[in-house]
């Protein structure tokens, strides 16, 4: 077995716990749970990216925030994603930048299956938050990530990157 696979394998391990966690602050704080795991994944993403490179460029934040997280071993794999009505990967709107991110490969989702968990619930308001601190802190700017379509394979999410 690769030492990635190792790596992986003891991840998952230990994200087996996290199911049951969110269940149970679900169960007893209802929807306050997302708000509260959000607020803790925000704190997370600032922390992680406080030494970060600054940029304004949503292409340059998505790398270095790519970067950030193979830095500190999470396996949150995301890639952006235009959509076939899109002539432009990032469009202008209203409420600022927006960018639609795919996310394949992500280390919550699989826990989730596993332990047989919704998606959509309190550990994936805290992946929002984690993007929510680790952008505002690389570009300066809020930011909102938001779910666009959850599923077995893969999850589409929009960033929006305030004016």
């Amino acid at each position: 077995m690769t030492d990635i696979m190792q790596s992986r394998k003891k991840l998952q391990q230990a994200m087996n716990i996290a199911p049951a966690i969110s269940g149970g602050i679900e169960d007893l704080l209802g929807r306050s749970a997302n708000g509260m795991t959000f607020v803790a994944g925000r704190k997370l993403g600032k922390q992680m990216t406080e030494s970060a490179k600054k940029t304004t460029d949503i292409h340059e934040a998505l790398e270095e925030t790519r970067r950030v997280l193979v830095d500190n071993h999470c396996l949150w794999h995301f890639e952006p994603f235009k959509p076939s009505s899109q002539s432009e990967l990032v469009k202008q709107t209203d409420k600022g930048l927006e960018v639609m991110l795919v996310f394949r490969d992500c280390m919550i989702r699989q826990s989730l299956f596993r332990y047989g968990h919704p998606q959509e619930g309190s550990l994936c308001f805290m992946m929002y938050g984690f993007f929510s601190g680790a952008l505002e802190n690389i570009m300066g700017k809020k930011t909102e990530l938001q779910i666009v379509h959850s599923g077995e394979n893969a999850c589409l999410k929009r960033l929006t990157i305030e004016n």
